[in-house]
């Protein structure tokens, strides 16, 4: 493993994993997905056995898979901000601060932790539930901020066109979600049939890019679920295509591919 400070924030990638190209795409196959459960399979992008185990304080992007009438019971955390997108399905949030509610489809929900919170997440209806989980380390000047939770309808995050795709703002970019971490991310959505383009990171930044549902093509190469580009500022603007709905999170973090 190469380890990497970024100001406060650590990085560590797998030699072969840091793009010796302004960008680079790995396979869904590249990266684990794991059965811990009867009830629950996750794909870990960032983070768990993954190569890439932290980019710029980013300690997981996983997604899970979690069955009808299951979930995660009281638990706790420390030191994190944790945003939860969901993908497929709802889950029911409840935590230590009085936060709680059903996360709905195209919701995204932001909980920090704090010095201490506990809480739960429960599938407690009959279909799965698919979400992505991100977790970052709290940058230093907010850790003695007292736990609190946030969550924002998918029908009131900010939209705008990108080709035939719409770009969703989820954090930065006029998002009123909060942030205790530093970093911009967004959500694409290709239509089937439709072009868009990968937008490179600003100079300050470095691209990861995960693919959660759908197939297409970036150039000339396939992109399918769970893919991962890696992109530096030098990158071009890269052509998108879906050839079936293409759905995408793009994170803009600090450089961590230095």
């Amino acid at each position: 493993m190469n380890v990497e400070e970024t100001g406060k924030r650590s990085t560590i990638i797998q030699p072969e994993y840091r793009p010796r190209a302004a960008v680079q795409l790995y396979p869904a196959a590249a990266f684990p997905t794991i059965n811990p459960a009867p009830w629950l399979h996750a794909h870990f992008a960032v983070g768990g056995w993954s190569p890439l185990q932290r980019l710029s304080g980013m300690l997981t992007a996983h997604m899970s898979q979690i069955a009808g009438h299951s979930g995660f019971g009281w638990h706790p955390h420390r030191g994190l901000e944790i945003y939860t997108w969901m993908l497929e399905g709802q889950l029911y949030h409840e935590d230590t601060t009085g936060g709680q509610g059903v996360i709905h489809t195209g919701d995204l929900q932001r909980m920090f932790s704090g010095s201490y919170i506990e809480h739960k997440e429960l599938n407690e209806w009959p279909e799965q539930a698919r979400v992505i989980q991100i977790w970052f380390m709290a940058d230093p000047q907010y850790r003695d901020v007292a736990p609190h939770y946030q969550q924002i309808s998918g029908e009131d995050l900010p939209r705008r066109a990108l080709g035939d795709g719409t770009v969703t703002s989820l954090i930065g970019d006029g998002s009123a979600m909060e942030q205790h971490m530093d970093g911009r991310l967004s959500a694409l959505h290709i239509p089937a049939g439709g072009s868009s383009t990968l937008e490179p990171p600003r100079p300050d930044e470095d691209l990861f890019f995960y693919v959660t549902d759908g197939t297409g093509t970036v150039e000339e190469a396939a992109l399918g679920i769970y893919d991962v580009i890696l992109a530096r500022p030098e990158a071009p603007a890269l052509p998108l295509h879906a050839t079936t709905d293409l759905h995408a999170l793009a994170f803009y973090l600090p450089r961590f591919l230095n």
